[in-house]
Parts: structure tokens; sequence; C-alpha cells
């Protein structure tokens, strides 16, 4: 297998060889651009960053936030992006069939950014390990690394890696790690079902599982003893800074003079993980900004009546 292969027949062999009916739902990772059911804007109105990153996507799931998703990349451009793991869930997928069309849009817009000269780097993770085995391979611009040493505009080096070899249950009791996806699953079911309500009285987006985990202090703990081993192992690679994703909790830290960057995830906080052009690194977190974005909207048209009314 070699030479510059394509993304969509790697994926549709994926579903077909590990949850049955690839040939239906290969068809349907395959529209045209022009079939896209949330279509790109037409203006170039988008914020520019020398980098971006993202992981835990987790397409293929209902706790995945496509619509929020589909707006950051309608929002934003970089010279780089990084998938950071877990952008498609075969733990989900084995079990359950589950694919919408919004699922779609996201692999289109990325694979359009590719096409347009963005670099994208895809660096698989736990819950899409089956495609660490074209490691080094090029599938439509999209590059598959296992891990990636990033340069910053300022001159730092930034090892890039998903993050889940640093994580004890996993390594250790894989069972337990199935287990408790299960039961985050059965979280991000509730916290949908507020969110449908909250949206039916005009309140933002809110994360169950997020406050949830930030409540136990298990999971604090937790959290706490993976950036530090994470970093630790950075600067035995003698790297400035390691950029992960896998624990879905964006955090920017400085450990001993190395500095530990988590880009979050697109299920539970929706951020990413941004580098300005001088070298400068950055949480977004989407939700915010597009409750920023929607009250300076709502400023303008008051703005505007005012002064017609003036």
């Amino acid at each position: 297998m070699a030479g510059d292969l394509k993304l969509q027949p790697l994926l549709a062999g994926y579903f077909e060889g590990h949850v049955g009916n690839g040939g239906a739902l290969g068809h349907s990772l395959c529209p045209g651009p022009s079939n896209f059911s949330i279509p790109e804007p037409s203006d170039d109105q988008r914020r520019r960053y020398r980098t971006i990153w993202i992981s835990d996507i987790h397409l293929g799931t209902r706790g995945c936030n496509a619509d929020l998703l589909i707006d950051f990349l309608d929002s934003t451009d970089s010279e780089t992006m990084y998938l950071v793991g877990d952008i498609i869930d075969g733990w989900r997928l084995k079990k359950k069939l589950y694919w919408p069309a919004s699922h779609n849009d996201i692999v289109w817009r990325i694979l359009k950014r590719a096409k347009r000269g963005t670099r994208i780097v895809y660096i698989p993770g736990n819950h899409d390990e089956v495609v660490r085995q074209f490691d080094g391979l090029n599938f439509g611009g999209v590059e598959i690394q296992r891990a990636a040493i990033h340069e910053t505009a300022d001159g730092r080096r930034l090892l890039v890696l998903h993050g889940d070899e640093f994580d004890a249950i996993m390594l250790a009791h894989r069972w337990l790690a199935v287990v408790g996806d299960a039961l985050y699953e059965l979280l991000l079911v509730l916290s949908g079902w507020i969110n449908a309500v909250r949206r039916r009285f005009g309140l933002p987006y809110w994360s169950l599982s997020k406050m949830a985990k930030h409540k136990v202090k298990n999971a604090v703990e937790f959290i706490s003893r993976y950036e530090e081993v994470v970093t630790r192992a950075a600067a035995a690679r003698r790297v400035d800074g390691v950029v992960c994703g896998h624990i879905h909790t964006a955090e920017i830290k400085e450990f001993d003079g190395v500095t530990y960057y988590n880009d979050g995830d697109w299920v539970e906080g929706c951020t990413a993980l941004v580098e300005h052009f001088d070298g400068r690194m950055e949480v977004l977190n989407w939700p915010e900004e597009i409750a920023r974005r929607d009250a300076l909207a709502a400023l303008a048209v008051a703005g505007e009546a005012m002064a017609r009314a003036a």
C-alpha cells in the first residue's frame, strides 16, 4: 500500500471491516461537496491562525457536537491543522452504526482544507487506533503520523500526540476503559436531553459530563496526574512543550519549564488550541465564542435601531 491514497476509501474500508454495511456507509461518506447538509458560508471572513489543534471529535457517536464544530471550521482557517486523535469513534461504531449527514460535512470540510493547501496531520488515538497501521502514509492530503514535532513561530518545539499511551487505566485495564466509556456515553445522552430543553428556552450549550468530571475528586486527581506524566515524558524528549487530547479537558500549564497544552474535545467542552502568527498559544472555547459573537450582533442590531429612531 503506497502512494497518495484517498481518505474516503480508507474510511469506507474501515467501516466495512469493523461495522458492516460498508457499501451503503461508504457511499454516504462520499457525497459531492455541493451536497453538504450544512453548506459552507460563501464569504471568507474567517479568523486566520498559524496552527489549529483539535481532537476527540468522536464522529459516529451522538455525543459529537457536530454543529458547533462545523461553525468553528467555517469561522477559522490555518496554515496547519493537527487532528490529535479520536476523530472517529471506532469503539462505538463497532457496536452500533450511527453516521448522520453532519458528520459527512465535517469530513468534507477537512478534506477541502487539505485541497486548499492547509497541511493536515492526523495523529490517531485509542478510539480510532485502526488508522495507526497507516503511519507515514498520505491519504488525500492528510498525513498519518503516530506523533509529530511542531515548531512554533517563536522557535519552540512541541511534541504532538493523542496521549492515551500515558493513561494507566487504558494501558493496564482495557476492559475498565470500555466500561467507563459506556457510562460516559450515558452521561452524554443525558446531557443531550438537557441541552435540547435549554435550546427551547434560548439558553447556551452546557455540558453535564464536564461538570460531573470537575466535581468528582478522583477525576480531578486523575487529570492532574495525567498532565504531570505527559509533561515529564515530553521533558525526556527534550522539547519545550507537549500538545495532546484524550482526557477531554482543555488546559495550558507550565511544569518545570515544559508547557503542557491540551486542546480539549468536541463532545463536552467544544474547544480548540490555536497558535497565532507570533507563536502565542490560546485555547478557544467555542460555545463562549458563539455567545460573544451573538451578543455583539445583538448590540449592533440595537445600535442600528437606535440610530434609525434618532
